[in-house]
């Protein structure tokens, strides 16, 4: 997914404002979790922690407007982030406010239900506490994320149908000024700390920063909830309110835009670090070591999981061959791979063909899945465009979440920039991937699991989101997908690229390989384009560690289903285990494993 981890990590310190009332509130949460946490009252430990669940939830709401947008929770929709100092060290004090809270409950006293709440709770502060000592924060801005887009994204999901919530909506342009201010003081401090992307990173940034900045004010990416105003909005209270949104969008959008731009141009590519490996940080070594226990969620060493990528790209490179084989083909491995890179019939000469193609498969795909999930999702998704200010440094595709309570549907972003390099070959795969059954079907699962803390219904763990994401495209045969050989090798270019992303990610950062030696590899063993091949590396270099965990959860998920099915035998039924591999959340790893063992007990 450009990943669905990418769009949270962007949001969740992204909106918050200094105004008195909700700062007023945050403090009073921090003064009754310190109380829990003291139980002057005498209150039972199970009461207490339901009590920090909602101040809990309280809290990110008040802290994170975006991700109250995210989860559809009505407040603070007219703030954006606050990146002050005092604000970061609010919310780190906060997490380890909390953490001390859970070490003040004696688990033996929980019910089973809340020592797994606990258990997961806990295990996630914890990393949150532990990953503190790592200045994250200096590095607002990458070609991923950044306030050249996050604002974009929010406003996308931001409903317009009463006339409050596009007063909302302007409030948050106002306040971008304030946000790129802030956002510039962290990533100049973190310019004197050495802490910045590597600067090839960055060569596409100030580009999509002018992609921001449009003459026309209504054709501004930040102004699409003003161009089509639903009627539930009095004609001329929407005139107005767009005149408005046009006015701030001129007056205070477009100086702080250009402002960002200025200090990006002239200052921050110019001083970012011209290194690529996380150990090239200040506390680098462990920085990466500590990511890669966060997404990985084991304690897999990188050399282990280096050793794990390359014996995974050899078995598939011998599947690859096999594919290759059957076709009749007469030519080497690499040959093939120009075939598939240049021949006209793999690639769509028009954005509306690709996405008419992409919808397709998605439809075909939702029948199906009645045969391999009892349980299916209420949110509906859609399938449409990566927007174009974004396209050129984003990957092929990503999912963003819905939200019932907001009334939005998942969406499923597909890339239609340089069509040349978007091969048909790779469509099934992906879509099973981002829509269903991947994305869209475990993280709307997630989110109407019922009689769980809201934590829990909230997309985490990256090696079981993208675990389950990777496990989902080996579904595509048993839904009757891949039936020509060049789908077939399109799936295992999936895996393929799963697979070296665990070789180039560790080598990049752990055992000193260059970008082009990663980029080089990556040739070698995907028939993937080079365009695509290019934006994944530097997605690899500016989010060490991400890339480990779609290959380590798919292996572990296929590890559990090869386990029951040999302890269970006939009594086997592949949707029953999907439904237990998702009924209850993202979950670590280990976890995952202690559930489906027991779950294969209980059935014998």
């Amino acid at each position: 997914m450009k990943k669905i981890m990418l769009i949270l990590v962007a949001w969740i310190g992204f909106f918050a404002n200094l105004q008195a009332d909700w700062l007023d509130e945050v403090k009073a949460i921090h003064a009754e979790v310190r109380a829990l946490t003291s139980n002057a009252e005498g209150l039972g430990d199970e009461q207490r922690l339901e009590r920090f669940y909602t101040l809990s939830y309280d809290l990110a709401m008040l802290e994170s407007p975006g991700f109250a947008t995210y989860k559809g929770d009505p407040r603070g929709q007219d703030r954006l982030g606050d990146l002050s100092p005092a604000g970061i060290e609010r919310r780190q004090q906060g997490e380890r406010d909390a953490l001390a809270f859970l070490d003040s409950i004696d688990r033996n006293a929980l019910s089973e239900l809340q020592r797994d709440n606990y258990d997961l709770l806990r295990d996630n502060l914890q990393r949150e506490v532990g990953s503190q000592r790592f200045p994250t924060h200096f590095m607002q801005m990458t070609q991923m994320s950044g306030p050249q887009q996050n604002l974009a994204r929010l406003m996308a999901m931001m409903p317009n149908a009463k006339p409050e919530q596009l007063e909302n909506q302007i409030a948050r342009m106002e306040a971008l000024p304030k946000y790129v201010d802030e956002s510039i003081a962290l990533l100049s401090a973190g310019m004197n700390k050495g802490v910045t992307p590597p600067a090839i990173t960055l060569r596409d940034v100030p580009q999509q920063i002018r992609g921001q900045l449009v003459d026309d004010a209504s054709k501004s990416p930040l102004l699409k909830g003003f161009l089509d105003i639903p009627a539930t909005v009095d004609p001329l209270q929407a005139d107005s309110l767009r005149k408005r949104a046009e006015q701030v969008y001129r007056e205070q959008v477009v100086p702080a835009y250009e402002k960002l731009l200025e200090f990006t141009e002239n200052q921050y590519l110019p001083g970012a670090r011209q290194t690529i490996a996380a150990r090239d940080l200040p506390d680098g070594e462990a920085w990466y070591q500590n990511n890669v226990a966060l997404m990985t969620t084991t304690d897999l060493t990188p050399q282990q999981i280096h050793d794990i990528g390359l014996r995974e790209v050899k078995r598939i490179r011998g599947e690859m061959d096999a594919v290759i084989e059957s076709t009749g083909f007469a030519g080497s491995f690499e040959d093939f791979l120009y075939f598939l890179r240049t021949d006209p019939q793999f690639y769509h000469t028009t954005a509306e063909g690709l996405m008419r193609e992409y919808r397709d498969i998605a439809k075909r795909a939702d029948p199906e899945l009645t045969k391999l999930f009892g349980i299916l999702p209420r949110t509906p998704y859609g399938v449409i465009e990566v927007p174009d200010y974004a396209a050129k440094s984003t990957t092929t595709a990503y999912y963003q979440p819905g939200s019932l309570k907001a009334g939005r549907p998942g969406y499923y972003f597909a890339n239609t920039y340089a069509l040349d390099t978007r091969p048909r070959w790779e469509m099934e795969a992906l879509s099973l991937h981002e829509a269903v059954p991947g994305h869209h079907l475990q993280i709307a699962i997630q989110q109407e699991l019922e009689g769980l803390p809201w934590f829990r219904q909230t997309p985490s763990y990256t090696a079981f989101v993208e675990g389950w994401g990777l496990y989902s495209e080996s579904l595509g045969e048993e839904m009757g997908f891949y039936k020509d050989p060049y789908s077939r090798f399109g799936q295992l270019t999936y895996e393929m690229w799963r697979a070296i992303r665990l070789v180039v990610d560790t080598g990049m950062h752990y055992l000193g390989w260059s970008r082009q030696q990663a980029i080089d590899f990556f040739k070698e063993n995907a028939g993937k384009s080079e365009h695509d091949i290019v934006v994944e590396v530097d997605r690899y270099i500016v989010w060490p560690g991400q890339a480990l965990a779609y290959k380590i959860g798919e292996l572990k998920i296929k590890e559990l289903r090869a386990y029951a099915e040999e302890q269970l035998g006939d009594q086997f039924d592949i949707r029953a285990f999907h439904d237990e591999v998702l009924g209850r959340g993202a979950i670590p790893l280990s976890v995952l494993d202690a559930n489906i063992k027991s779950w294969v007990r209980d059935q014998m």
